[in-house]
């Protein structure tokens, strides 16, 4: 048996139109192997809180191994598991191609498709993932939506609590009266034909939160790619499916995925490179969409033809160069580094992107922030998750930076809220939504 981690991890194709895929038996059985072996390890005790939930149950068993355990417990380490992919990338030497084939966060999405299958979602929980239908519904009213997620409407939220499970201290997005598609149709940039990169054509993903909740980042972001010369649309077929995967829906994911790619194809025969604007939908894209369905033409073309928002620039950086005009942006920034953006194995491309700007003070900080997509938001974990991005908070408060931002949307309001929590004395920079709206700044792009 050869040593882990010796080579670069694989992933074989999520079998889950398979109805072996869904035997109770085997994934229990598979769920004892892999337990088994993360218990005898225990690497990933920092990470995530389902391995010190596994290791406590394991320690405090009769046994003290993992025949001890109960299986219904089993439960409570699988709902803690956010899929962020750290435990896989960056940490288990037993990943494939290693013999012992583990693939933790997959696992845990079988369990949930089993849950899913057996109609154990709740009817709130799907409803939450509906995130295009919820917006739409909310964009018209967006000032009384608004008004009724804040965390100082104690009313609202407490009703809210009660009825979806979303605790009432969480701080929630916002939405947007017009979706970046409306806003971009009747303003666009003038492409500048003098920059190195002239000639490019891109469309923006927008993805849901960007289209309906923060439209000024993809504003932004076709802003300076215009000063860099690059033609840009900016498309928004579909939900990416992100909080499908999350409760393990591999159906609907799998639809969204043949509904976006078939939008965005005649893009891509046209030239177009695919831009995503937030990390969660390219990871989607580039990486999930081609396991789940691994024999659609479509779905591979547009993996190969994605780029992170970050990673982009930094290929025009480093391809052609960037355009002129780019001044420091005093104070520093604290940048935190997206599981995400991290599990998709192209390095810190937003440190890269913010490092352009002269005189750069970039804190990056790799650690999870605690939030975990939908999963931050809920009350049985809504102070766990609070704990987890403690030392995140911590980091940047005492970094003593102007800006904090993040390239998940959610993680960086979420590491607002840790660094609120660390109490008075805490400094606390200004939020920046997404690390690409500090080198709009530095291009004297204002909104």
């Amino acid at each position: 048996m050869r040593e882990g981690s010796l080579e670069a991890p694989t992933r074989h194709p999520i079998d889950w139109q398979n109805p072996e895929y869904y035997d109770e038996e085997k994934i229990y059985a598979e769920l004892e192997r892999v337990f088994d072996i993360c218990h005898g390890c225990r690497r990933c005790f920092n990470l995530c809180d389902s391995f010190p939930i596994l290791f406590d149950l394991v320690d405090e068993s009769k046994t003290g191994e993992l025949d001890g355990v109960d299986r219904k417990d089993y439960a409570k380490v699988i709902d803690a598991c956010t899929l962020c992919d750290m435990c896989f990338l960056t940490k288990c030497p037993y990943v494939p191609p290693h013999e012992f084939d583990l693939d933790f966060p997959h696992l845990m999405l079988r369990h949930r498709a089993l849950e899913a299958k057996k109609g154990e979602l709740s009817f709130a929980d799907k409803q939450i993932a509906e995130t295009d239908r919820n917006a739409k519904l909310a964009g018209p009213i967006a000032p009384v939506a608004n008004w009724s997620t804040r965390t100082k409407n104690k009313f609202t939220r407490s009703i809210m609590q009660m009825t979806t499970g979303i605790d009432k201290r969480a701080e929630l997005p916002t939405y947007s009266s017009a979706s970046l598609e409306m806003i971009a149709a009747g303003d666009r940039p003038q492409v500048n034909k003098d920059a190195p990169a002239y000639g490019r054509r891109a469309v923006l993903y927008a993805t849901c939160f960007t289209n309906f909740n923060d439209p000024d980042v993809g504003l932004d972001v076709r802003d300076i790619l215009a000063k860099n010369g690059v033609e840009t649309e900016i498309v928004h077929p579909h939900c990416c499916g992100m909080p499908m995967l999350e409760q393990g829906r591999l159906d609907k994911v799998a639809e969204n995925a043949r509904m976006v790619s078939e939008a965005l194809i005649p893009w891509i025969d046209k030239g177009y490179d695919i831009i995503t604007l937030v990390s969660s939908c390219a990871l989607m894209v580039k990486f999930e969409w081609p396991l789940i369905l691994p024999d659609d033409a479509n779905v591979r073309k547009l993996a190969q033809a994605t780029f992170d928002v970050a990673e982009y620039i930094v290929t025009i950086a480093k391809k052609e160069g960037m355009a002129p005009g780019i001044d420091p942006v005093p104070g520093g920034v604290s940048l935190h580094m997206a599981c995400h953006s991290r599990a998709q194995n192209v390095g810190q491309k937003a440190a890269e992107m913010l490092r352009l700007i002269p005189e750069a003070d970039v804190q990056v900080i790799e650690r999870c922030s605690g939030h975990g997509g939908a999963w931050g938001f809920k009350k049985p974990n809504f102070d766990t998750a609070i704990k987890v991005g403690k030392p995140v908070a911590r980091n940047v408060s005492k970094g003593g930076k102007a800006f904090v931002t993040s390239e998940c949307p959610l993680a960086g309001v979420h590491i607002a809220q840790g660094i609120d929590a660390l109490g008075s004395g805490a400094e606390k920079p200004e939020l920046v939504k997404h690390p690409v709206q500090i080198l709009a700044r530095a291009y004297g792009i204002k909104r």
